[in-house]
């Protein structure tokens, strides 16, 4: 795929200023990104890095009315050395296409996802800071065609965006309260649960803000059909160390396929510990705190890598998980994949993958 480059043209000690304040996450966005167009006769086409903007947009584009969108999270990782390196970029494009598939969009071929990216980011190197701030990587597709009607659409944009950032949740790698939530849920079996698509997100607001209004950091998603079993926490998944085992939810549908829950249960496997992919629920969950059987629990994905859960709410009473500090097995994992993506131990799997700068911007 060739790609076009537009230079931005800001000036990098400016750039590299904005990196040194407090960034939270998602509050600044890098000079340039990516975008290329579709449509039925001549399919993806005009890919180019230019300066970022706003996307100009009829009222009409379908995303608006009927909501086909969807859109990846990644990481850029500056190592100790200078180099800079993405983790299982590959992974991260087979579920764009993925998403894409459940909700009737065009899929992209995996080698030009991954080109895009890697390209995009070669060219704000600047932009990427120092551990354990990151680059996020916001790649994105929209239905464009101006129609009304419900079908899919015939025509779409995709673009990256990137934002330099710090820890996801403000305290950073630290036990989190989670309420897990009676009524309202985020996904079905035979919905679009496992693909990384904004409805499923805009319709766990609303508990998300009933739980922070009740002292709690996010959400303990559980199941459609029976409101029992434990399926995720906030919009990351979710894992448990029970009795000495790794126990998550299968995946059936209406959870997200996590690129960091998977790279964790290959890690647990390969280690020796025995991982159980079966349902959980809350109850066997709460009396297994209670009686210590449950010694750890954290959620898992790229925004936050992996964040221990030190409170989990039910029925009115907060369960404990060993004393609210965080577990071995949960420090552990941490560090194994903040290893590789910073490129401080060595990657056995091939998962990271380095970038190429170009001169002028390195």
């Amino acid at each position: 795929m060739e790609i076009a480059v537009r230079a931005a043209g800001t000036d990098v000690a400016k750039a590299r200023a904005t990196l040194e304040k407090d960034l939270g996450f998602g509050r600044y966005f890098a000079d340039r990104m990516f975008q290329m167009k579709f449509n039925e006769e001549r399919g993806w086409h005009d890919a180019e890095i230019i300066p970022y903007q706003a996307l100009q947009m009829d009222p009409a584009a379908m995303v608006l009315h009927y909501g086909q969108e969807i859109f990846e999270g990644q990481k850029a990782y500056r190592w100790d050395d200078g180099r800079i390196a993405m983790f299982r970029p590959d992974a991260n494009a087979a579920r764009m296409n993925r998403s894409a598939q459940r909700l009737c969009m065009p899929p992209i071929p995996p080698d030009d996802l991954v080109q895009a990216t890697l390209t995009l980011v070669g060219q704000l190197a600047e932009w990427i800071p120092s551990s354990p701030s990151t680059l996020y990587v916001r790649p994105t597709m929209i239905a464009s065609e101006a129609a009304l009607g419900v079908r899919p659409a015939k025509e779409y944009l995709y673009f990256i965006i990137c934002s330099p950032v710090g820890p996801y949740f403000p305290k950073g790698f630290a036990p989190v309260r989670v309420k897990a939530e009676p009524a309202y849920v985020r996904a079905v079996e035979g919905g679009t649960g496992d693909a990384k698509c904004g409805g499923n997100y805009a319709t766990s607001l609303l508990a998300q803000n009933i739980a922070k209004s009740e002292g709690f950091d996010a959400v303990l998603w559980l199941d459609a059909k029976e409101h029992r079993f434990v399926e995720e926490i906030g919009a990351m998944n979710i894992l448990f160390v029970v009795d000495g085992k790794l126990v998550t939810s299968p995946l059936h549908g209406s959870i997200l396929p996590g690129i960091t829950r998977d790279s964790i249960l290959r890690l647990a496997a390969d280690e020796g510990m025995k991982v159980h992919e079966r349902p959980l629920s809350i109850q066997e969950l709460t009396q297994g705190i209670e009686r210590g059987v449950v010694t750890e629990a954290f959620g898992a994905g790229t925004a936050a890598v992996v964040t221990p859960v030190g409170i989990v709410g039910w029925g009115g009473k907060d369960y404990a998980i060993s004393d609210n500090q965080v577990g071995p097995i949960t420090k552990h994992f941490y560090n194994v994949l903040t290893g590789f993506q910073y490129g401080k131990t060595k990657d056995p799997y091939g998962w990271v993958r380095t970038v190429e700068v170009p001169a002028r911007v390195a």
